[in-house]
Formats: C-alpha cells, sequence, structure tokens
C-alpha cells in the first residue's frame, strides 16, 4: 500500500496539531501499529514546532508558510517538513540539550524517534531548511483500511 500527503501551513502554532492529527488518522486507517503511529506524531509535532518558530524571515517579520509531506510507502513512513526560514549554519551541529532545558531538544528528539534523519538546507531558491525522517513501520491485525 502506498499513501502520501502533502499540507501548505501557515506558521501558526494551531498548524501544529492539524498536522499531528491527520497523520495519525492516516496511519490508523492504514493500520499501523499505533506505537508508530504516536512515535511518528511526536516527531513531527517536532519538526513542525520548529518550522513555526524558526521557520520565516525574521528581518521582515512575515507569517510565511511551511510545508509538511508523509509518505507511506511498503514499509516505511517518510516525513518531511519544509519551512522558508534562515536555515541552518554551514556545518550546524545538533547537540543534545541539557535534561531541563525549555527549548532546543526537538530535534534531538526527532533523532531518537526515527530511524534515519536528515536535516538540511531547503534546495533552489531562497533558504529555508528541510527536516526528514523516516521509520520502518509494523502493521497492526485487522487495519481497518483492508476490511472496509
Amino acid at each position: 500500500m502506498s499513501i502520501w500527503w502533502s499540507l501548505h501551513l501557515r506558521r501558526e502554532a494551531a498548524s501544529v496539531p492539524l498536522a499531528r492529527r491527520l497523520l495519525i488518522g492516516t496511519m490508523e486507517t492504514a493500520g499501523v501499529d499505533p506505537d508508530i503511529s504516536y512515535d511518528l506524531s511526536v516527531a513531527l509535532s517536532e519538526a513542525c514546532a520548529n518550522a513555526v518558530e524558526h521557520g520565516g524571515d525574521a528581518a521582515s517579520g512575515t507569517s510565511e508558510a511551511y510545508r509538511v509531506t508523509a509518505y507511506l510507502d511498503g514499509e516505511k513512513c517518510r516525513i518531511e517538513v519544509t519551512d522558508s526560514g534562515p536555515g541552518l549554519a554551514l556545518g550546524h551541529e545538533v547537540r543534545p540539550a541539557r535534561p531541563d532545558a525549555e527549548h532546543g531538544r526537538g530535534l534531538c528528539l526527532i533523532r531518537e524517534l526515527a530511524d534515519h534523519v536528515h536535516i538540511g538546507v531547503k534546495p533552489g531558491r531562497g533558504t529555508g531548511t528541510v527536516v526528514s525522517f523516516d521509520k520502518l513501520l509494523k502493521w497492526k491485525k485487522d487495519p481497518s483500511l483492508l476490511t472496509a
């Protein structure tokens, strides 16, 4: 089975739970194991929160959009979150945050929850960051999509 979707979202806090609910609903309908769905939904929430907080042009004060794309293909789910922010500095290293830190834990959480993570610069014109991560899927018995 292959499912993919893409959302163009405003950089507003309300967009984060929307993306998360769509991902959970898609995976539930496809029959993905709930633990895998949960891990990916938390990772997606962290990536979206980073796009909302850091993904715009601070100089112009604009509230640009960001994009979320999810692919469930065979045994793997890949998620990409692309923003239009200043991008990460060349050679930027993601370092673990202190356990009591209020901020800075998102990328580390994504790395813990996903099987493979790539953080890079948005291709093409302009600036921006792409956070891409994937995870091997496990399936529950009797997925609703197959029994409908």
